[in-house]
């Protein structure tokens, strides 16, 4: 594999835009139709580049859809779709900045669960390193100053479901190539959407359907940029710039929506933002150590 790290950080950072951009395309569709069927569209142009990838990755598309953990691999691409709805309902509730600064905690409940899902010890300063992020999350929800907000609980829910979709992702990963994982995340994902929600069917204007269309692409882009990052640089090198999602969506949210971006959101974001970064070093100089012989 081509090691650049240099090039590795620039695709990361184009991807991160790519993936905040389509966080804003979401936003504004979920606001005007159900978030049902926002999403199954656009699950159906990501299937159609998965089962493309993942054949070429794999020479065909039954080597690619071939696994010996398919009730696990299926649960992965529900898990990711589930995910997705609740991620884009939190942005209808709350808009984008509040939500990615509390979607910013998963890495550290990555870590978390990393010891009953993978068996992974987690030492002491990566213990310190989630307590501190997780009073992070407090300060920006701001539990005693006011009445705490149901609707906050929902991106801090999607961030839990995507810690243990990344989990998963690792845990298959013993048997599976990541072409197969790709396969069944993007068609099942695809199949579960459809059967939910084509119920929620609504006529969409013509400006819109060009966002959708654009929402679509943004979404292939974004996975296309990420593969790329992957094959060129470690991915524990270029993980921590994956955080620049939180800010060009915070950028968008605010010059876009209008939103306002609050002293305390912005304390806990850096705080958060921070532990997460120095949890992900932590996990990766633990891999190094445990590689060595």
């Amino acid at each position: 594999m081509r090691n650049d790290t240099r090039l590795g950080i620039l695709l990361m950072t184009v991807t991160a835009l790519i993936f905040a951009a389509q966080d804003g395309l979401s936003r504004h569709l979920a606001g005007e139709y159900n978030v049902l069927m926002v999403v199954m569209i656009r699950y159906w142009f990501f299937a159609a580049f998965v089962i493309a990838i993942a054949a070429r990755m794999s020479g065909s598309l039954k080597a690619a859809a071939s696994t010996a953990q398919p009730v696990l691999q299926a649960f992965r691409g529900l898990l990711l779709a589930a995910e997705i709805c609740v991620m884009v309902l939190a942005f209808t509730l709350l808009g984008l900045v509040e939500s990615h600064a509390i979607f910013a905690a998963y890495p550290l409940l990555v870590a978390v669960l990393s010891g009953p899902v993978l068996g992974e010890k987690v030492g002491w300063r990566r213990w310190t390193a989630i307590a501190v992020g997780f009073v992070g999350v407090l300060v920006i929800l701001q539990p005693g100053v006011a009445v705490f907000a149901p609707a906050a609980a929902v991106p801090l829910l999607s961030a839990l479901m995507f810690a243990l979709y990344g989990l998963l992702n690792r845990y298959v990963a013993r048997k599976d190539s990541a072409a197969t994982s790709f396969f069944w995340t993007g068609t099942v994902g695809c199949v579960f959407m459809t059967i939910v929600g084509i119920w929620f069917w609504e006529p969409m204007t013509a400006p819109d359907w060009a966002l959708m269309a654009t929402l679509c692409v943004t979404g292939v882009a974004g996975h296309f940029t990420l593969i790329k990052t992957y094959e060129v640089a470690e991915a524990s090198t270029v993980q921590p710039f994956a955080y620049l999602q939180l800010v060009f969506a915070t950028a968008i949210g605010i010059l876009v929506f209008g939103e306002a971006l609050e002293t305390h959101v912005l304390v806990g974001a850096l705080i958060v933002v921070a532990a997460g970064i120095f949890t992900l070093l932590r996990s990766r100089k633990a891999a190094v150590i445990a590689s060595d012989p």
